[in-house]
């Protein structure tokens, strides 16, 4: 049994000489057992409300039916929720995930919708109990964000997040417009996990371009007044992959090479599935008739994805993080393909 392997591994003595595959491993088990733990649960509301139900054939009380409904419902809830787990069977499902939002077609109005998904996804991770790091992010001109990258830490995130990467689109009274006027905006969100073991990717050097630049974020003297963060972009693909979080340039670029290598080896995936079945992949533009999920505000409400047609009509409960009616229409729309 997978517990029972990696707890013995954590008794090794060079069990602590690699921390971060340590970590992870430590956070694997710590998955598997909360696993463990949600099944024993789900047993025991399933024996509770079939108890419930047999004392009501028995005694014939009517009132005992709204205490056997309720649970029932809540076991239904939750084992949705445990069922879901069962299709993160992606290779990399289990991996964090490193997810960019880029401003699209929409000016200052679009920077400002960067900053909300940015925020969303934020209240996401906190809702599930992840954690995030920002990794490089370029302010918008009057608001919001051009660009912002996360690094989202957590068992399962790169598996949930993967639903998330397309064109979003969002529908309001812009708080911009003197005149009130209802305005569309994009941001298009990349998603890619933040594999642990070095991937086997060859990379030319005279196919990179490699820029520095100053670190627009808070910290340190030493950050501020260096150009420390990196920028990398690969030519042959148009990949470009930034990092301005760690305290040195080389810490920046190692980690840039990281993601780079992550980014390729995805594309080549994708590349050989839709040569095996004969799709031919499709390129998004990041603005009209390319989102994946819409968001109205004005002149009613509803968040709608385009692909799984999953609707749900309170949108400050989305924007609050509650994206997981999406999530897990997404997984199970993907398991049926």
């Amino acid at each position: 049994m997978r517990i029972d392997e990696l707890s013995r591994k954590m008794e090794e003595p060079d069990f602590w000489d690699d921390p971060e595959k340590a970590s992870h491993q430590t956070r694997e088990l710590n998955g598997l057992k909360d696993t463990v733990r949600k099944f024993q649960e789900l047993k025991g509301m399933y024996e509770d409300a079939q108890t419930l139900l047999e004392m009501g054939n028995e005694m014939e009380d009517p009132s005992l039916i709204p205490e056997v409904k309720e649970a029932v419902a809540s076991f239904e809830e939750q084992y949705e929720e445990l069922r879901i787990t069962t299709l993160l069977s992606g290779e990399y499902d289990k991996d964090d995930a490193i997810l960019t939002l880029h401003a699209g077609a929409g000016g200052t109005e679009s920077c400002d919708w960067a900053s909300m998904l940015y925020r969303m996804y934020v209240r996401w991770a906190e809702r599930k109990g992840f954690e995030y790091e920002v990794i490089d992010f370029l302010e918008g001109d009057e608001a919001g964000y051009k660009s912002v990258t996360i690094e989202i830490k957590g068992e399962n995130a790169y598996g949930y997040l993967k639903s998330e990467a397309g064109v979003h689109r969002l529908v309001r009274i812009s708080p911009f417009n003197a005149a009130g006027k209802r305005q569309t905006s994009f941001v298009s969100c990349d998603v890619m996990p933040d594999i642990d073991e070095d991937i086997e990717i060859e990379i030319r050097d005279d196919d990179l371009k490699i820029d520095t630049y100053r670190s627009s974020g808070a910290g340190g003297q030493h950050i501020n007044k260096t150009s420390s963060a990196v920028r990398i972009t690969h030519i042959p693909t148009g990949i470009v992959v930034q990092c301005q979080n760690e305290r040195s340039q080389f810490q920046n670029k190692d980690r840039c090479m990281k993601m780079l290598k992550a980014q390729l080896y995805l594309r080549a995936q994708k590349e050989n599935e839709e040569k095996i079945s004969g799709i031919r992949g499709e390129v998004s533009d990041n603005g009209w008739g390319s989102q994946i999920r819409s968001y109205v505000m004005q002149p009613y409400t509803m968040v709608k994805d385009h692909r799984t047609n999953a609707e749900v009509g309170n949108v400050q409960s989305v924007l609050d993080g509650n994206i997981d009616p999406f999530i897990n229409a997404y997984l199970k729309y993907i398991q049926k393909q």
